[in-house]
């Protein structure tokens, strides 16, 4: 990708990512990530300006990067004798925000962590530090500065932009005899029977983890609105709005139609258990994003795989992807290291080998201009499709960041009780709306 498609890629995205932001919301990946836990030198120390010793403790959510920024922590420590990076990973969702918690309740307190901005900002907005004055601020793009921005000051570093829907294998679609990729609800049955008939589970369904449901699936029930803005915000008086709405009914169909076809166990497959397989060759699609390709890449190096739309029937919004930024570095206000820990976001950002990091050991899509792609091979296949679709204006929000904080996990759970036949599509909707309606006046 040449430096002019980066400006293509921020047109793109421009609707999607400002549909996607307003004062309230959830973490953001959408929690992509399966729970997990990995660390590395802990300690403590001063600020690295006095020229002591520093340690500066790192508390991430994205697993997918874990190993990488292991490799980073060596480079950086080559090139900062003082600082020592002590980088601890725990995967997204609610087990990180949990995590969180209870590092600032134990005293424990990391000097740089994530925020998925939105709600999450509000949240922590007392222990941020304002980074607006930092030399990488111009060139974010600027739909990516809204979640994380208010009252004109901005709390964090996006870390780049990713998108999802139906990742798919093009050889095993080829196997069954598809010709042509399905882009209705219609279509991608017709696709899904072809494979079931070949022999071929259609696709892998991680619907154990709640963001699989409650953010990433629910969300294209919100995203296909012709004015997802006024659903939300009736949803947030308490007027309701998805019993009875034709998007959502059509929203079913899709929902359905995933369970009909799916690998065995879905409620008991995890993340790790649905992208692994897939990228063995044993399912032919999953609902899943760009943060899935280090993974995928580590299980089958150069698998041939595209990204679908999820349509739930024909209309034009149906045949979109779902982009949005999942999420930013922030830096505790209160961190005696705070910068050093700017410091650190600064050359993540701005230096030749942070820059590589980003793009080519993260294989993240950058959410500031000044990052150079120039070849989009080193993304990985998802990410392309994902700068094409957005190339084309085929991109939606990720609407459930603006749900109120904590929803998407009992939406998830609700979703689940479907899928397991313990509700039905009324009870469901009814459950949700009651939920959201409570959790709004909180």
């Amino acid at each position: 990708m040449k430096k002019s498609m980066v400006t293509i890629l921020s047109a793109g995205l421009a609707l999607s990512l400002a549909a996607g932001c307003s004062t309230s919301g959830n973490s953001g990946s959408g929690g992509n990530e399966a729970p997990a836990n990995t660390a590395t030198n802990a300690g403590s120390g001063t600020d690295s300006g006095s020229g002591e010793k520093v340690t500066l403790n790192i508390f991430q959510y994205k697993v997918e990067i874990a190993d990488a920024m292991n490799r980073l922590k060596a480079d950086y420590e080559k090139e900062h004798p003082n600082v020592t990076l002590n980088i601890e990973t725990m995967g997204g969702g609610a087990d990180y925000g949990a995590g969180l918690k209870a590092k600032f309740a134990s005293g424990q307190e990391p000097d740089i962590f994530n925020n998925g901005g939105n709600a999450e900002l509000t949240t922590w907005i007392d222990k941020m530090e304002d980074l607006s004055d930092q030399p990488w601020v111009s060139d974010v793009l600027d739909t990516a500065k809204e979640p994380i921005s208010r009252d004109g000051k901005m709390y964090g570093m996006p870390i780049g932009i990713e998108g999802y829907g139906y990742i798919y294998n093009k050889d095993l679609f080829e196997q069954a005899g598809i010709t042509e990729l399905p882009k209705t609800l219609t279509e991608l049955d017709a696709a899904a029977k072809k494979l079931q008939d070949a022999g071929i589970t259609p696709f892998s369904n991680g619907y154990q983890e709640w963001w699989v449901l409650g953010n990433h699936l629910f969300n294209v029930a919100l995203a296909d609105q012709d004015d997802p803005a006024a659903l939300i915000q009736g949803l947030n008086e308490g007027k309701g709005g998805l019993a009875g709405n034709p998007v959502v009914e059509k929203w079913f169909d899709l929902f359905d139609l995933t369970m009909k076809y799916s690998n065995k166990n879905p409620l008991t497959t995890d993340y790790n258990t649905q992208v692994t397989l897939f990228a063995s060759g044993k399912t032919a699609m999953m609902q899943q994003g760009n943060w899935t390709q280090v993974q995928i890449d580590g299980i089958t190096p150069d698998m041939n795989i595209g990204v679908l739309p999820m349509p739930i029937d024909d209309s034009e919004k149906s045949g979109n992807i779902m982009v949005g930024v999942p999420n930013n570095w922030a830096v505790n206000k209160n961190s005696k290291n705070k910068e050093a820990a700017k410091e650190f976001l600064a050359w993540l950002a701005t230096s030749e080998t942070g820059k590589r990091y980003i793009v080519e050991e993260f294989k993240f899509i950058p959410a500031l201009k000044s990052i150079e792609v120039t070849d989009e091979k080193v993304l990985g296949a998802i990410a392309t499709d994902i700068m094409a679709y957005s190339k084309d204006n085929k991109t939606s929000g990720w609407y459930f960041n603006q749900m109120p904080e904590g929803l998407p996990q009992e939406v998830g759970a609700e979703m689940q009780a479907y899928v397991a036949g313990k509700v039905d599509k009324a009870g469901l909707l009814k459950n949700i709306e009651s939920k959201w309606t409570s959790m709004a006046k909180k």
